[in-house]
């Protein structure tokens, strides 16, 4: 599939019904146009002119091309996307609006005295200039009896015409005009906002070569380059810190607005800024497999995404103008055929009907609101994969949390040590020395600086849940938690130690051979400073229930429920208990799932939303529906926030763009509505929807270069 960049896209409706025609095509089944994104996608057997001939029926354009799945375009693409040009075009429409509200102005002036026909002639010319393309359109509909905006303009323009209502014809096409221009612009207001994030990406790398510095594209980055980054500058893509020092921004990539300190053998995300100093960076990724690009990647396509509400109304749409055209009729047919009324004055009341029910403003009430969002919510390092996640976000009332790295440092030590057969630390490090576990890695450090030596194992086994099995020296030994030791009685001293470690909090890791406990380790993991705060804004924000979900014994979860200040808690969870935890607490609520994309990937698949802690790595990008680049969950109460307000704009939008349309049908009851009355009410709705969604955008403080 091949991309584009389309510029002049209207309306949503009309971007659907491009959309739909380019469709038709041969090859063109696959084509998408996203009035969101401008961005097209075509099969590249698809005839470009005719594609082109299309977009061009409704005055839009191709701007860019460059070829799908490859991110590191972006830097480019949105550079060129033409932003002076759009400008250049939008101020010459404001230009030809203003000459034609002076036409108007001047017909409406030279009306009623011998210059009749000279102001017909300038109602005429302003009509031609400001609505011709719609004109054209909507016959072109009316031969094929497809009915829409367009339709249901020309109809109400051909009506008044000839009923002799020059001034409201025009005024019916200038206002139309200014309609649109304001829809496009207020979408376009939101697109630059997105773009201004996708800008983040760099462009150039400083590469050491031979001893030599080279400037080359990004995309020419390959896994062991070597690349000089200096102060202000960006960093190319994800590496790490081989030789320098410096404080790094990196706002682009988790919003965080405080420098961190980056030193040798430090790792460093594509797209920070290095402040001061100089860094010589060993590149682990090509660019177009960093952080960076996978989210400048996903956030587009996260503006793509329709949710149900938006899909809704493009439905309900469908069946809305035509049932429109025909209460029209209704409207001029009964009280002039049944009631004996005005033939004139029952037909100018019929096509006022016409305009007001366009559904531009229903059309408006979601898309913008979105974009804002996922915009809102990007600037604050927070990665919505799409509206539909936006919108669960803003419903959600219950939220489950891994204790580990989540609601916890996620960086455990051993606390206490507790040894009743020599061979304890020797079975423990040669059991654990090669685990990539939290906990693992924490008793390795501290055998490690006791100097404990061990052999190789003759055979090892991971149980996830469970713990570890090898055999060493031709006997078995296990380790792990109380379950893995099931086949071992505990009495006496070991039950009184373990019975004293859990007492006190301590997270316990037992080593067995196939008769007796050998010892067993107490370990612990601070609780994060900012998990208690959290919470609370989180109750504050709408959500009645938080849970937090672990392995640990009950001791252990009692004392860190009561510090974070969760609802409830569950404990003792193997992997598969917190699945069906999940599913249970789905029974009762909305819920999402907050862990950190790697070993919590089946409970966060099993939740209604996954939101991963990540700062950027792959699994926390790829598994969940929403990543936190932190590494704390400090940003997840605004991000609520935002998603309930679009939640609540959505729905004030639809609503007072219908009440609108339905106050203004009713005044055609007593015959007070008019044409005039019923585009400035369309366009009307129109603008203010469209400022309503903007609001959402308020707030953000973050810097344009931060990404999310």
């Amino acid at each position: 599939m091949k991309e584009y960049r389309v510029k002049g896209l209207t309306c949503a409706n009309c971007t659907m019904e491009l959309q739909e025609e380019i469709q038709k095509l041969e090859h063109g089944a696959t084509a998408t146009l996203s009035y969101n994104t401008g961005k097209m996608t075509l099969d590249p057997n698809v005839p470009l002119n005719k594609v082109k001939a299309i977009l061009k029926s409704d005055g839009a354009f191709i701007e860019e091309e460059y070829v799908h799945g490859h991110p590191h375009n972006h830097a480019h693409g949105h550079d060129a996307f033409g932003h002076d040009h759009h400008h250049d075009t939008g101020s010459r429409m404001k230009r030809l609006l203003l000459i034609l509200a002076a036409l108007f102005a001047i017909a409406v002036f030279a009306e009623g005295t011998a210059a009749d026909s000279a102001a017909i002639a300038l109602y005429l010319t302003s009509m031609a200039l400001s609505g011709y393309t719609t004109f054209l359109k909507g016959v072109r509909n009316l031969v094929r009896l497809k009915f829409n905006i367009d339709t249901l303009m020309t109809i109400a323009l051909i009506g008044a015409v000839g009923i002799g209502e020059w001034k409201e014809a025009t005024l019916v096409a200038l206002l139309f005009g200014v309609n649109e221009l304001l829809e496009g612009l207020g979408m376009e207001k939101a697109r630059k906002s997105m773009e201004a994030l996708l800008q983040a990406a760099p462009k150039e790398a400083v590469v050491l070569r031979g001893g030599q510095e080279a400037v080359v594209p990004i995309a020419s980055l390959k896994t062991g380059d070597i690349v000089l980054v200096r102060s202000g500058e960006k960093i190319p893509s994800d590496g790490t810190v081989i030789e320098g020092g410096s404080s790094v921004n990196e706002a682009p990539i988790t919003g965080e607005s405080l420098p961190v300190d980056k030193r040798e053998k430090d790792s460093v995300f594509g797209g920070s800024i290095a402040n001061e100093g100089v860094l010589k960076i060993r590149i682990e990724k090509a660019y177009k497999d960093s952080s960076l690009a996978k989210i400048l990647h996903l956030v587009e396509e996260a503006q793509e995404t329709k949710t149900p509400t938006e899909l809704f109304i493009n439905r309900f749409a469908r069946y809305y103008t035509p049932a429109i055209i025909l209460i029209s009729l209704l409207v001029l047919l009964v009280p002039t055929l049944l009631l004996g009324g005005n033939w004139d004055a029952w037909l100018y009341q019929a096509l006022a009907v016409l305009i007001v029910g366009c559904p531009c403003a229903l059309i408006l009430s979601s898309p913008i609101a979105i974009v804002s969002g996922i915009t809102r919510n990007a600037r604050n390092g927070i990665l919505i994969k799409g509206g539909v996640y936006l919108e669960q976000l803003g419903r959600i009332d219950t939220i489950a949390f891994d204790k580990t790295g989540t609601l916890t440092r996620g960086e455990p030590h051993v606390e206490r040590a507790v040894c009743y057969e020599e061979i304890f630390f020797q079975a423990a490090y040669s059991l654990e020395k090669s685990s990539t576990h939290p906990l693992a890695k924490a008793i390795t450090r501290y055998l490690q600086a006791t100097g404990v030596t061990a052999a190789e194992p003759d055979e090892i086994q991971t149980l996830p849940g469970h713990g570890i099995t090898a055999r060493m020296n031709g006997a078995s030994y296990y380790l792990g938690n109380e379950h893995s030791i099931r086949h071992i009685p505990v009495t006496g001293q070991v039950r009184a130690d373990i019975e004293s470690l859990k007492a006190a909090g301590f997270t316990l890791v037992l080593v067995a051979d196939e008769e007796k406990v050998l010892g067993m380790f107490g370990l612990s993991d601070k609780v994060r400073e900012e998990s208690a705060s959290v919470i609370q804004k989180l109750r504050e924000a709408g959500v009645r229930r938080t849970v937090m979900l672990t392995g640990d014994h009950e001791a252990t979860a009692k004392k860190v429920a009561g510090e974070v200040g969760v609802t409830e808690y569950r404990a003792n969870l193997l992997p598969e208990d917190k699945v069906s935890s999940i599913r249970e607490l789905a029974r009762s609520g909305s819920i999402a799932m907050v862990g950190d994309g790697m070993n919590d990937a089946p409970a966060l698949a099993a939740a209604r939303l996954g939101i991963a802690m990540g700062k950027g790595t792959d699994s926390a990008i790829e598994t969940a529906d929403i990543v936190l680049m932190q590494d704390h969950l400090g940003k997840l109460p605004e991000a609520i926030s935002v998603a309930k307000k679009v939640n609540r704009i959505i729905r004030f939008n639809i609503a007072f763009s219908l009440a609108l349309k339905i106050i203004a049908l009713l005044l055609t009851i007593p015959g007070w509505l008019t044409l005039w009355f019923a585009i400035l009410s369309d366009m009307g709705a129109t603008v203010f929807v469209t400022l309503v969604s903007l609001t959402v955008l308020a707030g953000s403080t973050r810097s344009k270069e931060t990404i999310v």
